[in-house]
């Protein structure tokens, strides 16, 4: 039976590789998949997602226009589909996931979304809001923070190093512009903004 999935994280903590991961044992095992990624997000080159340890794969793009159904649907009726990757959900739009349950429900191809929970204010994202109201199955994937607890939060910096408290909600960036933190030093470093 086919599901919503939704492996959400923190940054830095293998969601991509482990989509990349996924992906290829269905691949070897002789079955297609569809990999789509978030347009914005074009640090690895346009439509391709890619993992920190280096591996990487070319994917379709979206962006909050993307009728992700309709894309579904058409690669569907271009041969076998046996499972939809989709990395970066956090940009997801709320119809989006829709669209994307209705291709479980409709057109019977299980969809694993990967993404970012909660940004660096500590407020969920859209797409991640609705992926958990939504998803048939939901997973926490890991890492930790430098003090070695499980890391939930995640903290912007500028440029010097200095941890922004304001600002906008996408800010697309690496290990130069995040840091993913346990709650406790997340309200350390943003000066404890309960």
């Amino acid at each position: 039976m086919a599901k919503l999935h939704f492996h959400y994280s923190t940054m830095n903590a293998g969601k991509s590789t482990l989509l990349l991961q996924a992906s290829y044992n269905y691949v070897e095992r002789g079955m297609a998949t569809y990999l789509m990624t978030a347009s914005l997000d074009d640090r690895a080159g346009k439509g391709r997602i890619s993992s920190r340890i280096g591996i990487g794969a070319d994917a379709d793009t979206f962006d909050a226009g993307s009728d992700l159904f309709a894309m579904i649907a058409t690669r569907q009726a271009e041969g076998p589909l046996a499972c939809v990757f989709l990395d970066e959900a956090q940009f997801l739009t709320e119809p989006q996931v829709w669209q994307l349950a209705r291709a479980v429900d409709d057109l019977a191809v299980p969809v694993m979304c990967y993404g970012l929970r909660v940004d660096f204010l500590g407020k969920l994202f859209p797409g991640s809001a609705a992926l958990l109201a939504l998803a048939d199955e939901m997973r926490e994937v890991r890492t930790i923070c430098h003090c070695g607890r499980k890391a939930t939060m995640v903290v912007r910096k500028d440029e010097a190093g200095q941890v922004l408290t304001g600002g906008a909600q996408v800010q697309i960036g690496g290990n130069e512009t995040y840091e993913s933190l346990c709650r406790r030093h997340w309200r350390a470093a943003t000066g404890d903004r309960s």
